[in-house]
């Protein structure tokens, strides 16, 4: 294909020592990314942010730790998210550089904007969690308690709650990047969504229970809502990617009847 750039001619040993090139940056890039998250994290309590959600239930106490290592744990996990994102631009430049060559023109255009909105989607998610759910599921399990127990919340399982859930409802929100991918690659059509809308809100609903630490009704619409808006985006996305190829099918027809004309 005249279309495709150089890695269409490279032979597959020199395909294998790129990528080998590529994994070996990013590993480097992860790892600066690790160390420099790690000394942000000993300077700076970024862990008393993160602890602002259930602040106002400990009656003026700390979360505490039951194990030595709980808050070394703690923090390397920490290190570890925040490193990656730290080090995810070298990780989408390696990537993109990669597979820049095989794309075609048009092709090259969209990948830029999809990888930004891909990273917006998984931002908005992550805030949502933090921000809305986390909060409003920390205010139902406080009314419930009863002056027969004695919270005491530990560390650890307070902050695994909190990552796994806000990293877990990051990753639902790049359902329209998974439906757009879908859509170019001719697995989905928007007409196969709209028929199914009924359907994808029961969907919502059942993921959103899954999804849910809490069993209470806010937590659940709170996150089967965004969800639903979610299906309707991707909906939106579809129709865009799927006319987008129609017109250049026929363009395609177009330039072929005329050059057999």
């Amino acid at each position: 294909m005249a279309n495709v750039g150089q890695h269409a001619e490279m032979p597959f040993l020199e395909h294998l020592e790129e990528l080998r090139w590529r994994i070996l940056r990013s590993l480097v890039a992860l790892v600066a990314g690790v160390i420099v998250a790690f000394s942000l994290l000993l300077k700076y309590d970024v862990i008393l942010i993160l602890e602002r959600p259930i602040l106002p239930y400990l009656n003026g106490h700390q979360l505490v730790y039951t194990h030595p290592a709980d808050p070394f744990k703690i923090t390397m996990s920490m290190a570890f998210a925040l490193g990656a994102i730290l080090a995810s631009p070298v990780l989408v430049w390696q990537i993109w550089g990669f597979l820049s060559p095989a794309l075609y023109k048009h092709e090259k255009k969209v990948i830029i904007p999809v990888l930004i909105f891909g990273a917006l989607l998984f931002l908005g998610g992550v805030s949502l969690a933090f921000f809305g759910i986390i909060p409003i599921t920390l205010k139902m399990f406080y009314i419930i308690q009863t002056a027969s127990l004695t919270p005491m919340i530990t560390a650890g399982e307070y902050f695994d709650f909190t990552v796994s859930l806000s990293l877990v409802l990051g990753a639902v929100f790049e359902l329209p990047i998974a439906v757009l991918a879908l859509t170019a690659l001719g697995l989905v059509t928007p007409s196969f969504l709209n028929k199914f809308r009924r359907h994808a809100t029961v969907v919502c609903l059942v993921a959103a229970a899954f999804i849910t630490p809490g069993q209470d009704p806010f937590s659940l619409f709170a996150i089967a809502i965004p969800l639903y808006l979610l299906y309707e985006l991707s909906v939106i996305c579809s129709i865009i990617v799927y006319r987008r190829k129609q017109r250049r099918e026929e363009a395609r027809l177009a330039e072929e009847a005329g050059a057999v004309a």
